[in-house]
């Protein structure tokens, strides 16, 4: 028993011994924490000071912002960079330099200065002499090119330095310039998209900034043996449009030509790809230029403004009697006026009319009453606004612009319907119209229009890829064939509404119209003999059709449709000569066509000769013997028009393109994926490999073209 206490007791004892001593070193420390929290200074080392003096500094490494381009990847829109002159004033920056880093010189600085930028010397000296440790020099030394900034830099005055920015470019100036939008520097100095693409891609565009973060010391030098933490910025993406910077110069050179001759309140037309709803053209006049950013409206008239179209409406309120089964071309009817059950009595543009005329007829004369009789005979009014509804109309077509309009289909009784029939008291936008249109170009089938053919990163990444996007079978082929027949009668009949837009050798059809202008102050129309909207909604050529074309002039001087019609015509013959399409301007003879087949899986040498005995210019491309591929893919070509026919051989030679058309190449390089560099418009002239040579997917060839049309 004796022995058991005595370890007891030891036992005790080391753990009071243990205790103290845990309780010692921690009122050390608490001890040490106090002296540390209280006293300024520790071990010669002021901590207030040396806290002060290592911060942590996060720099930001700024993305360069997406160029946006056309579909054969030219420029419309680019980062370039831009600076401000600064100069050092404060001594203390030349410290421990061999050369001078401050002004030293203040009055030769100043009068060598004003030789290159915009300002006094006496103003530029009053600045350099102030007590600060270094100034700018307002506007004048803002936003100084490269060419001003080595202008400068080659005066070698110590002191003068520049602070590189970005600013946004637009090489083309007035051209697609409510697509394009702009973007500028906003508060902060970051490029922000205000209008057109520039702002509804914005954040694609942007990219993602990225930073520098690291301790540095008073003087803002890195302190050593510290650690980096980087995030690289990763640039915007790049954004590809359909529209073929060729045809957009077609478009506004014929515009400009037509604002020379007429006189108007704003113009717009919009050209489509008829096949896949693709926008090769957008043009608005008035129009700005985003690098001066000139506005006067802010609204891109071909999305954001609704107005009534008129009688380019009886395309589809035709259309939508033929497919209701109601509509008898030949049936005959009194023309002139129509008087509604309530009285209301609704006229022709051309009072009297024409006596008893056929429906056919009547909508080559454009006649308002055979519209109105659509209604009586047989087509509701509910069928009417549905079938408007189904081709788009009252509703956005979603196309990549910011701010579209969606217009009203706001007609419910028997009067709003009569009117709506012909295209007064509804609106709709050219976007609207345009994608009306491509029904008459695809059997019927409605196509969704849009603007950006792809969206690439950075890493050389597709991310978004623009495609034909079918809606809806809206009509049969036999009523769109029908109402291309009518159509054509409208513009190359003989004394018909559409004689302004006929040219002899073009295919041109359409249909025009005429709407009046809306009084909203008090009520009604009004009734000057310029305040009407003209315009045409057209397809170009009728068989195998390359563009669709919705054109319009607000209020034009005298209430004629020249100023469309005369630009439309030479748009017609322009893209003719781009396109290599085949006419008739010196001869009676019709256009030779043929019909083109599916060719896939079949035997190279059998389809070639096939096509040769048609004289049909055939191009083959790689060494194989079956036919893998082929543009077009099927359908009625002029006789002139190539034939593309990939087969499945692994060796693809370069043929000789002297004399190709743009179009030609750029299918070509789509079929092979080169890539190709263009050098001028219009018809090959030269290029980079020879022919025979071999290539491959991303060859990179440059092309040089002569036109043979004169855009300006």
């Amino acid at each position: 028993m004796e022995r058991k206490k005595s370890r007891n007791r030891v036992d005790n004892h080391a753990f009071w011994y243990v205790l103290g001593l845990f309780f010692i070193v921690f009122l050390i420390l608490v001890v040490r924490m106090s002296f540390l929290s209280l006293s300024e200074t520790v071990d010669g080392v002021n901590l207030k000071q040396f806290a002060s003096q290592r911060t942590t500094y996060k720099e930001v490494i700024p993305a360069k912002r997406g160029t946006i381009y056309d579909c054969n990847g030219n420029v419309l829109a680019q980062n370039v960079s831009s600076y401000t002159l600064i100069a050092y004033l404060d001594e203390s920056r030349s410290e421990n330099s061999k050369e001078p880093l401050h002004v030293v010189d203040k009055e030769k600085t100043a009068k060598e200065l004003a030789k290159v930028i915009d300002m006094k010397e006496e103003d530029i000296l009053k600045l350099l002499k102030k007590d600060t440790y270094q100034t700018e020099f307002g506007s004048a030394g803002k936003g100084l090119s490269e060419l001003k900034k080595e202008q400068i830099a080659s005066l070698d005055l110590p002191g003068i330095d520049f602070v590189e920015s970005q600013k946004r470019y637009y090489p083309n100036g007035d051209f697609l310039s409510y697509t394009l939008g702009y973007a500028k520097e906003d508060e902060n100095g970051v490029l922000r998209g205000e209008l057109g693409l520039e702002k509804l891609y914005d954040d694609v565009l942007s990219g993602t900034d990225g930073y520098i973060e690291y301790q540095k010391d008073a003087n803002g030098y890195k302190i050593p043996n510290t650690n980096e933490i980087r995030h690289e910025a990763v640039d915007g993406q790049d954004v590809y449009l359909t529209v073929d910077q060729t045809i957009q110069l077609i478009v506004d050179q014929a515009v400009n030509n037509s604002e020379k001759k007429y006189k108007y309140e704003w113009m717009t037309i919009l050209i489509a790809d008829a096949n896949s709803g693709a926008i090769l053209a957008s043009t608005t006049s008035p129009s700005f230029d985003p690098n001066k950013r000139n506005l006067t409206n802010y609204l891109d008239t071909n999305v954001s403004v609704a107005y009534e179209p008129g009688s380019t409406m009886k395309i589809y309120s035709f259309m939508a009697a033929m497919e209701n089964g109601t509509y008898d071309g030949d049936k005959k009817y009194k023309s002139g006026s129509y008087t509604a059950s309530d009285g209301t009595k609704i006229s022709d543009w051309k009072p009297e009319g024409w006596g008893y005329i056929t429906y056919d007829k009547g909508f080559a004369y454009s006649s308002n009453v055979a519209a109105m009789n659509l209604i009586n005979n047989g087509m509701s009014g509910t069928f009417l606004k549905n079938f408007y509804k189904k081709l788009g109309f009252g509703s956005k077509t979603g196309i990549e612009l910011p701010g579209e309009s969606t217009g009203s289909l706001n007609f419910t009784y028997e009067t709003e319907i009569l009117n709506a029939s012909f295209g007064q008291g509804i609106t709709t936008t050219p976007i609207q119209n345009i994608q009306a249109l491509t029904t008459l170009t695809n059997d019927g089938m409605l196509l969704k229009p849009y603007l950006v053919e792809k969206i690439i990163n950075s890493d050389d990444e597709v991310t978004y890829k623009g495609k034909r996007t079918e809606i809806e079978q809206v009509a049969s082929k036999d009523t769109i064939d029908k109402l291309k027949d009518l159509m054509d009668e409208t513009v190359n009949g003989k004394g018909n509404t559409g004689i302004y837009y006929k040219q002899k050798g073009y295919q041109l059809i359409g249909k025009t119209g005429t709407a009046q202008i809306a009084d909203t102050k008090n009520g009604g129309y009004l009734d000057g003999v310029s305040d009407i909207v003209a315009s045409f909604a057209g397809v170009y050529p009728k068989d195998n059709p390359e563009i669709l074309i919705y054109a319009s002039v607000y209020k034009p001087v005298g209430g004629t449709p020249y100023a469309v019609s005369s630009a439309v015509k030479e748009i017609v013959r322009n893209v003719s000569t781009y396109f290599n399409i085949e006419t008739n301007t010196n001869s009676e003879e019709d256009i030779q066509t043929i019909e083109v087949q599916s060719y896939i899986n079949e035997n190279k040498s059998d389809v070639v000769s096939e096509l040769s005995k048609n004289k049909i210019p055939t191009v083959v491309i790689s060494n194989g013997t079956k036919i893998i591929d082929q543009y077009p893919k099927s359908g009625t070509v002029s006789s002139k028009e190539k034939i593309f026919l990939v087969t499945n051989g692994d060796t693809i030679t370069l043929p000789d393109m002297k004399d190709w058309s743009k179009k030609d190449v750029v299918t070509y390089a789509n079929l092979v994926g080169l890539q190709v560099t263009y050098e001028g418009n219009g018809y090959v002239t030269e290029q980079s490999i020879k022919k025979g040579k071999t290539v491959k997917k991303g060859t990179q060839l440059t092309i040089k073209l002569k036109e043979k049309y004169n855009v300006k």
